[in-house]
């Protein structure tokens, strides 16, 4: 039997606030992160994401307070990112009741952050997250500072290391895609599927069921990432498991 696909809500949070943007710009209000996780753990999500993403931009730590709360009534898996820089804050963050940490800009800077953490905590708990941009066919650069910095660093290439170093899953965002609801970069996420072994979540472009299915069926992604069509109830996280299920594709049904 094969294994579930996920459906990951992702609360974006500046500030306090979730929010929205369009290729990380733009940002608009989406509501309060307490009362979106709880509406999410009420619709039957399998996770959430939780990313504070300025705070590595602003050189800040993340909100412990927002994700301690989130954690202590929600009760679906959570991932949480943004401003993690070392082995201590990893730990912190366990155990404020996360389940997960992403890292981006961290691992980028000191990519046996990845491995010191599997060692620790477990390659399970150890999401790298890779924001990338096209710059040409069949090549992508990674960003970082909540994608205001190119790095010059290859996606595929980093993605394969983030694995060997002991990434449990990669999260990789089209930069190019983000908030269009043009659907996933699908030629990003079946060459990643080719190149590594970890389960790969699929972000940036949501904007149909369509898509959430292409994504599984195209390009092979473990799971989806999405956003806007969540946080503004364009479809609820039934509706897309519905769809996905009479499509022939399995996922958890509560």
């Amino acid at each position: 039997m094969s294994l579930a696909k996920r459906i990951i809500p992702c609360l974006d949070v500046d500030q306090g606030r979730v929010v929205k943007g369009v290729n990380f710009v733009d940002l608009v209000d989406a509501g309060d992160p307490l009362e979106q996780a709880f509406h999410y753990n009420d619709e039957g999500a399998d996770e959430l994401v939780f990313l504070d993403i300025t705070a590595t931009h602003d050189n800040r730590g993340i909100m412990r307070d927002v994700v301690r709360q989130t954690a202590d009534q929600v009760f679906i898996p959570l991932t949480v990112g943004g401003g993690l820089r070392t082995l201590e804050d990893i730990r912190q963050m366990l155990h404020a009741g996360a389940d997960k940490v992403s890292l981006n800009s961290a691992a980028i800077r000191n990519p046996e952050l990845i491995t010191q953490g599997a060692e620790e905590f477990g390659s399970q708990c150890m999401v790298v997250a890779i924001d990338v941009k096209r710059i040409s066919s069949g090549r992508w650069e990674v960003y970082t500072h909540g994608g205001r910095r190119p790095v010059g660093i290859d996606g595929l290439a980093w993605a394969a290391e983030a694995q060997e170093r002991g990434a449990g899953e990669l999260l990789v965002t089209s930069m190019d895609r983000d908030g269009t609801r043009y659907g996933y970069d699908l030629e990003l996420l079946a060459t990643l599927d080719t190149l590594v072994g970890i389960p790969v979540i699929a972000s940036g472009g949501a904007g149909s069921l369509d898509h959430l299915r292409d994504a599984f069926v195209i390009g092979r992604a473990h799971a989806v990432l999405a956003a806007s069509i969540f946080h503004f109830r364009t479809y609820s996280i039934e509706e897309a498991k519905a769809f996905l299920q009479s499509c022939g594709i399995t996922v958890r049904v509560s």
